[in-house]
């Protein structure tokens, strides 16, 4: 029975170099190992592209190569006949294979030298198992990540709101697929950037922590539409590393106070990073990593894919009915005296909210704390309504995809973290109180 290529993916993994062969025009061969081979498809696969060496030569000068694969379970040997088809330099194939050669070269020291030039795209013409290595007793019988994924579905499809489905994520993700480090992270209303809304297995949320698109393994994926997993610690992959750099380049005298820091490991052995899509649309990007290295695989991969679609589904559907809620009635102020007030202090300028001069959140999730604060005061009111919010023009919500709900999650967690006077707490869908024990003094600054 002829091999798939999809049945060889341990191959891929890099755990046993990889060998090439090729012929330059007079038929003089050439062997070389091979950085890394990425499979692409049933009929494709890349080839790294880091030196203008004699492999390369030979590939412009005749097209043809066999690639020596073992598998590192079963030893078993393969031999890939392959043509070369063309070199792409951008795009989802580079920056997935440019990361994954990262942590390849910082595990092995040569960082310096380990770097991307292409992905060289070939043709997979024939699949030849090398007689005499078939020792198939070898392999441990690998058990199916399918019941996993079903247990996790038919979990989350009880979720009744955003805050209970990514809770219920991430504890599935600990629980059933044995992750214990993971978040998420929802793009915001500019496109440009992320915000973490949910962590699990850190001793900090993160909560409203922020990754711009291409920083970092996570920001990478985001931008590219990619899951990207890479095996080996790789510096300029970790996103605490790429934000803190990133940042100081663009604010050589910025003040890090306002940033939170992006909850993670001290030292992550393996990372892997899927983007949650609803078509081609970015929502948000599922992160997991885990301080052993090679701790996701190609079945991890697959089954964290298909997490995420069913997240994206989930996502929108439960944005959509998140208002269906009837307008909550005012209330009188109630008295609250003999406690010195709360100092609320609100810019307008990137709507940032400080309590008693310590940062606590900006953006959008600012603007509604602001909203709620001076409602509560002038009105007395404690209960709100999405519905009225994405009504309320100051909060200057955009009008097809708001995240409103991964707001008010992310201004809740921060509220438990930083405040001991204000929190928030849900009523019911659609609805929420604003929970006040003491006075407050709002005030707004210009600056």
């Amino acid at each position: 029975m002829k091999p798939l290529l999809s049945s060889l993916r341990r191959c891929f993994e890099g755990a046993v170099p990889a060998v090439i062969a090729t012929c330059d025009e007079n038929a003089i061969p050439n062997v070389a190992y091979l950085s890394q081979v990425h499979y692409i498809d049933e009929e494709h696969v890349a080839l790294s592209f880091q030196f203008f060496n004699t492999t390369r030569k030979n590939i412009l000068a005749n097209p043809t190569a066999t690639i020596l694969l073992v598998d590192p379970v079963t030893a078993e040997h393969y031999h890939l006949h392959i043509s070369y088809l063309h070199t792409v330099s951008e795009g989802p194939l580079f920056e997935s294979m440019k990361a994954r050669l990262a942590g390849i070269a910082s595990h092995s020291g040569m960082s310096d030298v380990f770097r991307l030039k292409g992905s060289d795209v070939y043709r997979v013409q024939r699949i030849e198992p090398v007689s005499g290595t078939s020792p198939a007793c070898w392999a441990p019988v690998a058990s199916s990540p399918l019941p996993v994924l079903r247990r996790t579905i038919e979990r989350l499809g009880g979720c009744q709101d955003l805050s209970s489905l990514l809770a219920d994520a991430l504890a599935c993700l600990a629980q059933e697929f044995n992750i214990q480090h993971a978040m998420v992270l929802m793009l915001d209303a500019a496109g440009d950037k992320l915000y973490t809304v949910a962590s699990h297995g850190y001793l900090h949320s993160g909560a409203g922590s922020e990754i711009g698109l291409g920083e970092g393994i996570i920001g990478v994926a985001a931008r590219e539409g990619v899951a990207i997993r890479i095996g080996h610690c790789a510096t300029e992959y970790l996103y605490s590393y790429a934000v803190r750099e990133s940042y100081l380049q663009n604010n050589a005298s910025a003040d890090l106070e306002m940033r939170i820091p992006v909850p993670g490991l001290a030292r992550s052995g393996s990372q892997i990073a899927v983007p949650i899509l609803q078509g081609q649309q970015l929502i948000a990007v599922l992160y997991a990593e885990s301080p052993e290295e090679m701790r996701f695989s190609w079945d991890d991969e697959d089954a964290l894919v298909a997490l995420s679609h069913y997240l994206a589904l989930a996502i929108r559907s439960l944005e959509r009915c998140s208002d269906l809620a009837v307008e909550p009635p005012t209330r009188q102020p109630v008295s609250k005296a003999g406690s010195k007030p709360v100092d609320v202090c609100f810019y307008r300028t990137d709507q940032s909210v400080f309590i008693n001069n310590e940062y606590l959140i900006k953006g959008v999730a600012g603007a509604i704390l602001w909203k709620l604060v001076r409602d509560h005061s002038a009105l007395g009111r404690d209960e709100f309504s999405n519905r009225e919010l994405r009504r309320d023009n100051s909060l200057q919500l955009p009008d097809v995809v708001d995240n409103l709900e991964a707001r008010l999650i992310l201004l809740q967690r921060r509220l438990a973290e930083r405040c001991n006077v204000l929190a928030i707490e849900k009523i019911g869908r659609g609805r929420f109180r604003l929970r006040v024990a003491g006075p407050l003094k709002l005030r707004e600054a210009a600056g």
